[in-house]
């Protein structure tokens, strides 16, 4: 018999990510949003904040205006955005969110808040605190990736 792998911690960093992902879009159908797409939560967040242009919110991102614009029009085609061009410099494409693009992002914000308060039902204190922690280093360290090099 062999011995079972203990899994890699970036897989099951993926593996986590899908799941939540997958409890995201369930709790939206359940709040009457069947269409939820992995770049809402972040998008939604930002948007219900202010109005920002493509290039801001590809900035903001971390993503080109391309890939922006592309995230942008799933919204828009789903009324959950608007765009119009900047008043001051037509080149700009301003982007913000609906009536019901606005209620969209409240129900994304309560499904993430009751998401995470499974977890402090499902985790100890320490266990929650060791994860935050360990991902939060994950996120602020620099990039050593020599995939592409």
């Amino acid at each position: 018999m062999q011995a079972r792998r203990v899994p890699l911690f970036g897989d099951l960093l993926a593996l986590a990510r899908l799941r939540w992902v997958r409890e995201m879009a369930a709790g939206l159908g359940a709040r009457g949003y069947p269409d939820y797409r992995r770049s809402d939560a972040s998008v939604l967040r930002h948007l219900r904040r202010d109005e920002l242009t493509i290039g801001q919110l590809g900035a903001t991102l971390g993503v080109t205006r391309q890939a922006a614009r592309h995230v942008v029009d799933g919204l828009e085609a789903r009324g959950y955005a608007r765009t119009t061009r900047d008043a001051h410099d037509s080149r700009r494409v301003r982007v913000a969110l609906t009536t019901t693009g606005s209620a969209y992002a409240d129900a994304v914000i309560d499904v993430v808040h009751s998401l995470n308060e499974e977890l402090t039902v499902r985790l100890a204190p320490q266990q929650l605190e060791a994860a935050r922690a360990a991902l939060q280093a994950i996120v602020e360290a620099p990039s050593t990736s020599t995939i592409d090099s």
